[in-house]
């Protein structure tokens, strides 16, 4: 995933595009580059590996009203100079950014080779500049060539141009799945940005700026400064309605935290409250989901349901397996998507997808949705994102409401997924009648304390700093959890190695005897999820393997656990919770156990190396 802006209008294009950027960042941070075409309409490049802050030092910033950005993440080449974008020809009479892969970059570029054209760059994204080129060396207009590009390539991208002269025009486009772009145009001005935050800058000067518009697959759109023109890649007009979008919903700050990660820690109690807003009833005690797209009948039919996602979407997945088939009586399935969409599975007309993802813009997960639909299978989707690719595929979406989410660790996002599949596991078994009246009210009485609870956790700093500075040393981490808990295990461990990079694996205790229990030593860190659930009395023994030889225990327990607690080298503690609560508040010290952990070891925790916040390719 990369970050895209560009800009056309009466203002310094420089200041707007890297603050965009810088908005941006989030999307991919290993190089950045600005084209901007000046005022005698030459085409200015600044570039620079590393962050965004970097092009402050490329020199003079060039004067002119119409650019280009981008803040890379990489796919086809080391981050370097000559590989980072905007690309251009060797004119410099186009420049071109680009997020995706293109997928028949090689036949593309052996073909543009042998025709001259010569190449400075080891990206698939320079394929694309020499196309352009060549449709205005056969005599296409700007647009013309723009299109007749889109028309070759292969693979999911959004792709965005500009060139040299007095156009003043920027063109884009988007292909398959990738990372989309989002257009808002004012009088005398416009902007284009592969996620909302590009648009702060402008919207922060112009409250019109705030009608915003997506394009969909196969989609091209022309902006100028006083028009936007959407068309299809043979040129036909598309009639497009913007939508509004409030400054809220673009607005990123980090409220006086020292990281994205820890505000969005902090968040957690009000992402799942927003979670439920609207679809929990505490008078009735009933869950009401009322824009659930299947009828009453179509819930009744229904023989099993299938729950797919990637990372820590995969794990709240997990974690949902256990809460539908617990409470809806259906079974459950859950799987990656980046398998399940490689596999051919049945789809019966009782079979209801569930996919779940943070942006909605998940290459594997929207792929899956795809299949999914082209089955005939039902499908919703648990996204944050409005308007993103799984929303407009899914027949129907449970919208996290989380708030923005910058840390590339998904922290309040995956609390909130956790909610909506409660929420979802209590509305199926509600519908299907076979939840009873008292087993309800219980676990909607629990919601209600979820937000509470998790906020007592959250302030609970000092004990996460403490624990923090006794176990940062480790190299070697292992997570063990039994039932639903075995799912955050995993989630653990995940946190731990994205942010820290320390080696870590989540297993269910259960498996620990059929081969994890060779690493234990004293140099092996070992954390037991282990609350007083029904399931506690064989957690206590995996425990008890471990310290038996001689490895060293973080448990996380039940508050007034004596028991155990004599038996570990440290404990943190959850709040005494229905069990259908215990996922969410056993999340949080695992969280601040790693940001704090990565802080010791002076981690970049926002932006770790070699990830993205959304993986739009494969």
């Amino acid at each position: 995933m990369c970050g895209i802006v560009g800009y056309v209008g009466g203002q310094e294009a420089w200041p707007i595009i890297y603050e965009g950027l810088r908005r941006l960042e989030y999307r991919g941070y290993d190089s950045a580059g600005i084209a901007v075409v000046d005022p005698y309409g030459d085409i200015q490049l600044r570039k620079t590996v590393g962050k965004v802050s970097g092009l402050e030092s490329t020199g003079e910033h060039p004067d002119g009203s119409v650019g280009l950005g981008h803040t890379r993440w990489a796919t086809h080449g080391r981050p370097s100079h000559e590989n980072a974008h905007p690309h251009t020809d060797c004119e410099q009479r186009i420049a071109v950014v680009h997020n995706g892969i293109v997928e028949n970059y090689l036949e593309l570029k052996r073909r543009l080779i042998d025709a001259g054209h010569e190449f400075g760059s080891e990206t698939d994204t320079e394929v694309l500049t020499h196309l352009v080129e060549e449709g205005i060396d056969r005599g296409l207009s700007f647009q013309e060539a723009f299109r007749r590009m889109g028309r070759m390539v292969k693979g999911s991208q959004a792709i965005s141009a500009i060139m040299q002269g007095d156009a003043a025009e920027i063109c884009a486009l988007r292909l398959g799945h990738a990372g989309g772009i989002v257009v808002a145009q004012s009088e005398g001005q416009a902007i284009i940005g592969s996620d909302l935050p590009a648009l702060l800058p402008l919207l922060q000067t112009d409250s019109n700026i705030g009608q915003v518009a997506f394009l969909e697959t196969g989609e091209m759109v022309v902006v100028t400064r006083d028009k936007v023109e959407y068309q299809d890649l043979e040129g036909n007009h598309i009639d497009k309605q913007p939508r509004m979008v409030s400054q809220e919903e673009i607005l990123v700050d980090k409220a006086g935290y020292q990281h994205f990660m820890l505000k969005e820690i902090m968040e957690q109690p009000q992402a799942v409250a927003s979670a439920m807003r609207e679809r929990v009833n505490f008078e009735t005690r009933r869950v009401d989901l009322l824009d659930f797209p299947l009828s009453p009948q179509e819930i009744a039919g229904l023989d099993r349901v299938m729950l797919i996602g990637c990372g820590t979407s995969l794990n709240a997945a997990q974690v949902g397996r256990h809460l539908v088939e617990r409470y809806s009586g259906l079974p459950a399935e859950a799987e990656s998507a980046s398998e399940f969409r490689y596999r051919d599975p049945y789809i019966g007309p009782g079979t209801l997808v569930v996919s779940i993802g943070q942006s909605g813009e998940t290459a594997d997960t929207v792929a899956g949705m795809q299949m999914v639909k082209d089955k005939g299978g039902k499908l919703i989707t648990i996204c944050n994102s409005e308007g993103s690719q799984a929303s407009r595929i899914a027949d129907g979406t449970l919208y996290m409401r989380a708030g923005i989410e910058i840390g590339v660790a998904s922290t309040k996002t995956f609390v909130a997924s956790l909610t909506i599949l409660n929420l979802l596991a209590i509305f199926l078994g509600q519908s299907r009648g076979v939840l009873d009246t008292a087993k309800r009210q219980e676990l909607v009485d629990g919601l209600a304390q979820a937000p509470r609870l998790l906020g007592d956790l959250v302030a609970n700093d000092g004990v996460y700093q403490y624990l923090a500075q006794e176990y940062a040393q480790f190299d070697n981490f292992l997570f063990l959890g039994r039932g639903m808990n075995a799912p955050i295990a995993t989630e653990g461990a995940l946190k731990l190695k994205e942010i820290s990079y320390i080696h870590a694996e989540g297993y269910p205790a259960g498996e620990m005897k059929h081969g994890p229990i060779a690493l234990i030593d004293n140099a092996m860190a070992t954390v037991a999820l282990a609350p007083k659930d029904f399931l506690y009395d064989k957690v206590v023994n995996n425990v008890k393997e471990v310290k038996a030889r001689d490895g060293r225990v973080l448990a996380v327990l039940t508050e007034g656990d004596s028991q155990l607690s004599a038996d570990v080298d440290h404990a943190l503690y959850i709040p005494e919770a229905p069990e259908h609560l215990i996922p969410l508040l056993i999340t949080v010290p695992l969280q601040m156990l790693a940001y704090h952990i990565a802080l010791l070891r002076d981690r970049d925790v926002d932006q770790p190396r070699n990830l993205a916040k959304s993986v739009t390719v494969e």
